[in-house]
Order: structure tokens, then C-alpha cells, then sequence
């Protein structure tokens, strides 16, 4: 008989592994080892190390809680805070955000919470947020997990140290006084169009009608965007709107469970539809940016956002310097998310609080009509604005609540 001795050997009628076997079990053995110390360096040790150090710093917050920190006793917090009627007043924190209004309150404005194994330090000083805000090295660290950022959007925001220099200085030409005075009819024919739709609603009514302000306001500050930002109208760009709106629930669902290693990696059905729709997103990104590069040949690069941002990017003098085609595709999903979102948001809270201060409406109201009569509000005429400008400040520091 015939015996293969170098796949097996026979000691006392018993087969024993072959050293290739032996190798791949150790190898095994080893990967295994590897991963098991890089979830405890991860998940264990390094958020004891953080959490000593800046308790060392005098620092408080709340104690991590292996794997997850924080994040169970978020999500308890926000469902038994949208339990319950939300109370009619300005003090909305509680219900917004009551993980971190809980935490200032019980630690202080400068304190400690943690994202799964990653410790957040929350600022509430006035002082040093500003301090924060207008730091223009670009070292402050945005966020920690860019990977599942990306679905929504990188851009600016979530960019540090020369990145972030870099494309503040391409960027910050289309902020300019002049160029936002461009802006300005584009604004008007939105809002004009807006009020007009109401006005029709009236007239069919018999001049009573309930209107959903906050979808109303998601519609107009997405045409607003479209139109200043990339010169279309909000048809075009109503389908980039639908996908970020769900990938922002999707991406919010990903936080619950993203102190995984390589949770994005997973074959899950929310892993998927998220790739899924930022492939689609960046491709109607694509296609509206190589549009406009066409057009910049022969008929300039027009005065909407992405038609300044390609003018100031082209004119950097070398290639290394300028924004590349995909992170330009990152400026636009930031600014079409970040803009609809938030401006919908404030001109929804906006009327709740013309409605409880409705004397407020009457003094602004006659403001407006003394300034610009029954004509199109210009630039100059904004400045002349004083209650408008009252309720404005006070409006941006009671929406800071939502922050």
C-alpha cells in the first residue's frame, strides 16, 4: 500500500496535520490575536488613556462605558424626550439635544461625552467658540470618522491643517460682499415665487388655508441653493435633495453602531442603499459640474457659487494647488446638504416664534412696507432694516439652541 507521506503520517493509526496545516493554524491563531488586541487598544485601552488625560486637564463629563459610551443613554434620552408634547417656549435644548444639554448642565460648559469609544469635548463658552470659529490654521479636528462623513458630505467642514487651508482660499472669493450682492435677485425671484403660490392658495380658499411651512421652506431654500449655488432651478435639483434627506437618516442610523472596526465593510441592507445613493449623488454632481466646465469655455463661468468656485480654482497657478474634480463633488454635496437643511430649519422656527411674539409681525411688517413699499427688496435698502434686524440677531442666538 501506498502511502502520501507528505500530505499525512500514520503514528499509532492516527493522522496527524501536515506543517502546512500547522502554518495556517498559527497564522490564524496570530490574525486573530491581532485583531483581538487592536479592538482592546481601540475599544478599551486608548479611551482609558484619553479620559485620565483630559480628566488631568480638569475636564469632567460623563465615564466611558465599554463599547459604546454614550450612545445607549443618547437614544433613551432623545425617545423619552419626544415622548412628550414639547412645552410652548423658547427653551428648546431639552428636546433637541437633550444628551448634551444634560451633560452641560450636570459638568459644566466645558465637559466630556463619548462617541462609542471616542471622547467629544463639548464647548458652551461664548469666548472660546469664537475663538474656535475664526482659527484660521485649519489645526482643530472636525470629525473622527470621515468614512461614514462622506456619504453625506466632506467638504471644508470636516477638513484640517492644509486641506482645510487650502480650499478656504479658493472657496472664500464666492463669500466675498460683492459677489453675495449678485445673489440678491435670485433670492427675491425664489421668495416671490414662494408667496405667490401662497396667494394662489388664498384665492382658491376663499382666503383660509393651512400651509406645512416646513415642508413649504425645505422646497424654497432648496431652489434658493439651486439657483445661486449651481444655476439651476429646484427641479433639477430635487432629486440630490430626496437622496441626501434619506441618506441623513441613514447615516444617523450607521452612527448607532459605527464603534464596530469596519462596520461599513458588512453586506447589511443599510450599508448598501447608503453606497448606493452617494454613487448616484456624485454622479448627478458630476454631470452638473462637467456641464459647467463646457460652458466656462465659451460663455464665461457665470456668478452662482460653483461657477466662482471653478473661476477661482482654475485661476490657481499649479495643478497641486487646485481642488480636484472629487473634491469639488464634496464642496457641492456639503453645501447642498448643510444649506437646505440648516436655512429650512431657522425660517421654520422663524414663524413659531413671529407666531408667540406676534407683535413682532406688525412693527417688522410696517418696517418693510415703509422701506421698500410693494417693490423688490434691493441690498442697500436691507441695511435700513432695524426691528428686521432685532428679530434676525435674536432669532441666530435662539437657534444656537439646535446646535
Amino acid at each position: 500500500m501506498e502511502v502520501d507521506v507528505a500530505a499525512t503520517a500514520l503514528v499509532g493509526g492516527v493522522a496527524s496535520p501536515s506543517p502546512w496545516s500547522l502554518l495556517l493554524s498559527g497564522l490564524a491563531a496570530l490574525l486573530v490575536l491581532w485583531a483581538a488586541s487592536l479592538a482592546a487598544e481601540r475599544c478599551w485601552l486608548r479611551p482609558r488613556r484619553l479620559g485620565r488625560a483630559l480628566q488631568a486637564q480638569g475636564l469632567r463629563g460623563t465615564a466611558y462605558l465599554f463599547p459604546t459610551g454614550d450612545l445607549t443613554e443618547n437614544g433613551r434620552l432623545h425617545e423619552e424626550a419626544r415622548s412628550r408634547p414639547m412645552p410652548w417656549c423658547h427653551d428648546i435644548a431639552p428636546r433637541v439635544v437633550p444628551h448634551l444639554h444634560h451633560a452641560v448642565r450636570e459638568h459644566g460648559n466645558i465637559c466630556i461625552t463619548w462617541f462609542g469609544p471616542i471622547p467629544k469635548v463639548i464647548i458652551t463658552e461664548p469666548e472660546l467658540v469664537r475663538e474656535i470659529l475664526s482659527n484660521k490654521s485649519g489645526h482643530i479636528e472636525k470629525f473622527t470618522n470621515k468614512r461614514l462623513m462622506k456619504l453625506i458630505a466632506l467638504g471644508i467642514a470636516s477638513y484640517d491643517g492644509d486641506k482645510w487651508a487650502k480650499h478656504r482660499r479658493i472657496l472664500n472669493p464666492a463669500f466675498h460682499l460683492e459677489k453675495l450682492k449678485g445673489m440678491l435677485p435670485a433670492f427675491v425671484t425664489c421668495c416671490t415665487e414662494l408667496i405667490g403660490s401662497w396667494e394662489s392658495k388664498l384665492a382658491i380658499s376663499n382666503g383660509s388655508q393651512e400651509i406645512d411651512i416646513w415642508q413649504e421652506f425645505q422646497n424654497l431654500s432648496g431652489d434658493v441653493i439651486s439657483r445661486t449655488a449651481f444655476g439651476s432651478s429646484f427641479m433639477e435639483g430635487r432629486r440630490i435633495f430626496q437622496l441626501q434627506a434619506e441618506q441623513a437618516v441613514r447615516v444617523m442610523k450607521a452612527f448607532q453602531c459605527i464603534y464596530i472596526p469596519g462596520y461599513l465593510l458588512f453586506p447589511t441592507e443599510n450599508n448598501r442603499r447608503m453606497k448606493e445613493i452617494n454613487q448616484e449623488i456624485e454622479g448627478l454632481l458630476r454631470g452638473i459640474i462637467k456641464k459647467r466646465e463646457r460652458a466656462i469655455e465659451s460663455d464665461g463661468h457665470g456668478h452662482d457659487l460653483l461657477g466662482l468656485m471653478l473661476e477661482s480654482n482654475m485661476a490657481i497657478g499649479t495643478s497641486s494647488s487646485r481642488m480636484s474634480t472629487e473634491e469639488v463633488i464634496e464642496e457641492c454635496k456639503l453645501f447642498y446638504f448643510a444649506g437646505m437643511e440648516t436655512t429650512s430649519v431657522l425660517l421654520t422656527w422663524t414663524f413659531i416664534v413671529l407666531g408667540m411674539h406676534p407683535e413682532w409681525q406688525d412693527e417688522a411688517r410696517e418696517e418693510v412696507l415703509s422701506v421698500f413699499g410693494k417693490g423688490k427688496p434691493s441690498f442697500n435698502g436691507l441695511n435700513r432694516l432695524k426691528t428686521a434686524s432685532v428679530c434676525h440677531g435674536f432669532l441666530r442666538a435662539t437657534s444656537k439652541l439646535l446646535i
